[in-house]
């Protein structure tokens, strides 16, 4: 199999694609953030133009005890594609997603029906995205061989996701090896930046949600998985806030189209840390 190929810096057009969010349902606090031009909230919103006044940034250099950030709503099509919903929601609140560029990124970079981490990363450079990948493991975990989520891909991907872990530095993608804390994360959110990460969903669970999903990845349309199981669930979700007083940390779940989502920090961070995640995160920064 061949190496990746290393990509030059996308300078994208600057175009939206078409949004399938819907206007939360959820209740949503007055936040103290604003987003730079050419950022969108969900729901509404068009590029180019600035978000009301209850978006504003009171003090940029203070983290503080609550922070909700306007990142779109994008539901995933399929079982296996909630990391390019995530994806595309990030592109989206960067103002940098373009449905047309962004399919012919998948099929520049390759992607198929299984997506990883790393992949993730290598999109977000192809459009000149300033990120950070950090995880546990610089390649892929043999012990995953055994487990029923891996197993089916695991022989055919485990040299290609090698193949992009070695070949990070030279395509400037940014990966690192390292332990994230909640307070890292909250400092990154803080700053109006955004992150993506994996978790194990079936121990995520949404205190906004008045039952659980009924969509989901690796599994059909109609079951129910998104409830504690012994087997891991690879999910990704996007970190889009906070509130320090009640100690709950607020995400866009792509298995819905409608709302944002809840959960305290102690089953955030079971979920992120279960064995399968390799504790994978990727933060992506405003200044892009």
């Amino acid at each position: 199999m061949t190496g990746p190929r290393c990509r030059r810096k996308h300078r994208p057009s600057g175009r939206q694609g078409q949004s399938g969010a819907r206007a939360s349902k959820h209740p949503t606090p007055e936040t103290g953030w604003t987003a730079r031009r050419g950022l969108v909230a969900a729901g509404g919103g068009t590029e180019g133009q600035d978000l009301p006044s209850q978006f504003k940034l009171r003090n940029p250099a203070a983290p503080g005890d609550f922070v909700q950030l306007p990142v779109p709503i994008i539901q995933q099509l399929y079982h296996w594609d909630c990391g390019l919903a995530c994806s595309r929601m990030v592109l989206r609140y960067l103002g940098q997603l373009d449905d047309s560029e962004f399919e012919s990124a998948l099929r520049e970079l390759r992607l198929t029906k299984s997506i990883w981490t790393i992949d993730l990363a290598y999109l977000m450079r192809h459009f000149g995205v300033r990120h950070r990948f950090c995880t546990q493991t610089l390649g892929v975990d043999k012990g995953y061989k055994n487990q029923s989520f891996y197993r089916k891909h695991f022989d055919t991907e485990e040299t290609r996701v090698n193949q992009l872990f070695a070949q990070a530095k030279a395509c400037k993608v940014l990966v690192e090896k390292c332990t994230v804390s909640v307070q890292d994360i909250q400092a990154h959110l803080a700053q109006g930046h955004v992150a993506i990460v994996l978790v194990n969903s079936g121990v995520l669970h949404c205190d906004l949600c008045s039952s659980p999903v009924k969509y989901c990845c690796f599994a059909p349309s109609g079951h129910r998985c998104f409830c504690r199981t012994p087997d891991y669930q690879g999910h990704f979700i996007v970190l889009r806030g906070y509130n320090r007083a009640t100690g709950c940390i607020f995400y866009n779940n792509p298995a819905y189209a409608d709302r944002m989502c809840s959960t305290s920090l102690s089953n955030f961070e079971e979920a992120r840390t279960s064995y399968g995640t390799d504790e994978d995160i990727l933060f992506v920064y405003l200044d892009s």
